[in-house]
């Protein structure tokens, strides 16, 4: 087992250099640095974006309501986290959190920030992919909340130890590469039976959880996939791929993109002739 001869300060200090990947963009205080105000486009519709799984979270789904035929038309800028985007005036007015996305609907004046509640208001609004009945819509929040909670440990956790930071420690490795697979073995069990994870209907629930467990099982987020033996999760692994099928969903994975095949980026989307 690695050993480190780190003792925790009495009082910690933050040493800006010590991120590794995420130096630039990580610091212990909120607030803006900078004066910047936000694009606006021509749609009600505004988001504000990166194309990582939270972010994915809503485009996939803006493009979805859009197939049903819904006028959910948008506007998706980007915001280039590496340059400290998320920290401009302009944005941390649309969310004092600082981090993507966030939304902002002219049509009704309100902002919206954290993908959850991002999916949630876009859903009640059009009436889709939100069951109406008290029973489906408590199983399919109790999923989304159960992705909220989740997800810290698949990135902030797995993701980042594993793939990201400066030095690999097994402990962390351990730990959150136990907590990742646990988290799939609950997926693949609620899946064994049933298409979806509500049941037979798509859900923003299934939205959630496929942009990040979803493209780790088929897209080999963090190459990772053999490290945590992902195709054992047979349940998980035909969900995932038969979202990915998903037209809709190929263009919600592009949106906001910036690396990758230039097949599959889009760096700002305003129009459906954009892909």
């Amino acid at each position: 087992m690695s050993t480190s001869s780190y003792a925790p300060p009495q009082v910690w200090t933050w040493d800006a250099e010590s991120g590794g990947h995420f130096a630039s963009i990580n610091r212990p205080i909120a607030g803006a640095t900078h004066e910047q105000a936000l694009p606006r486009g021509e749609h009600p519709l505004q988001l504000h974006s990166l194309g990582t799984p939270n972010g994915v979270k809503v485009t996939v789904l803006l493009e979805e309501l859009l197939a049903l035929g819904c006028d959910a038309e948008y506007d998706a800028f980007l915001i280039n986290i590496t340059k400290g985007e998320q920290f401009s005036s302009g944005f941390v007015a649309l969310n004092p959190n600082s981090k993507i996305p966030a939304l902002f609907d002219t049509d009704t004046g309100l902002r919206v920030f954290e993908s959850g509640a991002i999916l949630i208001y876009l859903a009640e609004k059009f009436g889709h992919f939100i069951p109406q009945d008290l029973a489906g819509r408590t199983e399919c929040l109790a999923w989304l909340m159960w992705q909220m909670g989740s997800a810290p440990y698949l990135g902030g956790g797995f993701g980042h130890f594993y793939a990201y930071a400066p030095e690999k420690f097994e402990y962390p490795i351990n730990r959150f590469s136990m907590e990742v697979k646990r988290q799939l073995d609950v997926l693949d069990r609620q899946l064994a039976d049933r298409p979806f994870l509500c049941g037979d209907t798509y859900t923003i629930a299934d939205m959630a959880v496929f942009a990040w467990y979803g493209v780790l099982v088929i897209d080999d987020l963090y190459k990772a996939s053999e490290f945590l033996q992902v195709a054992s999760y047979e349940h998980v692994v035909r969900w995932a791929k038969a979202i990915d099928a998903r037209p809709a969903v190929q263009r919600g994975k592009r949106v906001n993109r910036t690396w990758g095949p230039e097949e599959q980026q889009l760096a700002e989307r305003h129009s459906p002739t954009d892909f």
